[in-house]
């Protein structure tokens, strides 16, 4: 997991005058992999907490792309713990994604068309080859230490290989630097050809892969601002280059906050069976003691309890 960035002294009283002017988009998007935790807590309070306080509308996104992972009884449970929070989004709420299980405008895994137009769109340009490497050869090729990222050497640039030789796609990216302004963090620079190289976007067992799907869903959703964990910041110039060659004008704002981590430093994950909040919900917490709990974490106060109207004031 890459070292924290330092975040710019008073950012929160910034966001007044950096935001989008009017009216602006974000999203809340989990993936249903697991049951919701603190950590996706941490992430909620920053989304609602920051579109309540400055204009913002947040869209209730569910990133199932990976569907080796994803479950139904994870997709339920945490459109329960959003209702059970009285965190409720403002396009896509919790109803429309129970009422609608094979075509939702904002579930990834109903969305193949979409993405495989948007794919369509740069191999015209002869942006896109067939590649057959696994994560295994990449670490094998390229000497890279551990908790880092392999960049990924090229070795299938010139095979032209075929949809019978494999399903995985990548997207060529030509060296470019990309420069943001994180609104919690502050100027950064990133350049994702020395960082991954060519981009993976669709795997080999013929799945879309985070970075193309966001990509392409944020374009389609009109996210203007994307609020997430520190985790995802190396992901943010490769989002940029390849939402650009896609056709994006205007790119979206990006901050990234802070994560929840345990005593070694690694971050609170499902992967790990860390305490979920339905097993807090069973134990008798109630949603001001969880959002309390969650905001005294994360650094943005000392509060024993929050309830969900008051998380727009930890940002003014």
């Amino acid at each position: 997991m890459p070292m924290p960035v330092p975040s710019r002294p008073q950012w929160k009283s910034t966001l007044a005058t950096s935001l989008p002017k009017g009216v602006w988009r974000t999203r809340f998007a989990p993936a249903p992999t697991g049951f919701l935790h603190l950590g996706h807590l941490v992430n909620a309070i920053h989304v609602w907490g920051i579109a309540r306080a400055h204009g913002g509308r947040v869209l209730l996104r569910l990133e199932d792309h990976d569907r080796t992972r994803c479950r139904p009884e994870y997709e339920q449970a945490l459109l329960d713990d959003l209702e059970w929070l009285g965190l409720t989004p403002d396009d896509f709420d919790t109803t429309s994604f129970r009422n609608n299980l094979v075509s939702h405008h904002a579930r990834q895994s109903n969305q193949h068309r979409r993405y495989a137009s948007a794919l369509q769109q740069l191999a015209a340009h002869g942006m896109v080859y067939g590649c057959r490497c696994t994560r295994k050869d990449i670490a094998q090729q390229v000497p890279h230490s551990a908790g880092t990222e392999a960049r990924y050497p090229g070795t299938c640039r010139a095979l032209e290989l075929s949809d019978t030789d494999t399903y995985a796609k990548r997207v060529r990216l030509e060296t470019r630097a990309f420069h943001f302004d994180d609104l919690r963090l502050g100027a950064i620079g990133q350049t994702p050809a020395d960082q991954c190289g060519d981009l993976l976007v669709r795997d080999r067992h013929a799945q879309w892969t985070y970075q193309f799907a966001v990509v392409v869903d944020d374009m389609t959703h009109g996210i203007d601002v994307v609020i997430r964990g520190e985790d995802l910041l190396e992901s943010t110039g490769r989002q940029l280059q390849l939402a650009e060659l896609l056709g994006r004008t205007a790119p979206p704002r990006f901050l990234h906050h802070t994560l929840l981590v345990h005593p070694d430093g690694s971050k609170l994950s499902k992967a790990t069976h860390d305490t979920s909040l339905r097993d807090m919900r069973t134990a008798g917490a109630r949603p001001d003691e969880l959002l309390g709990l969650a905001a005294r974490r994360a650094g943005l106060g000392d509060m024993q309890r929050l309830s969900a109207a008051d998380i727009p004031s930890l940002f003014v």
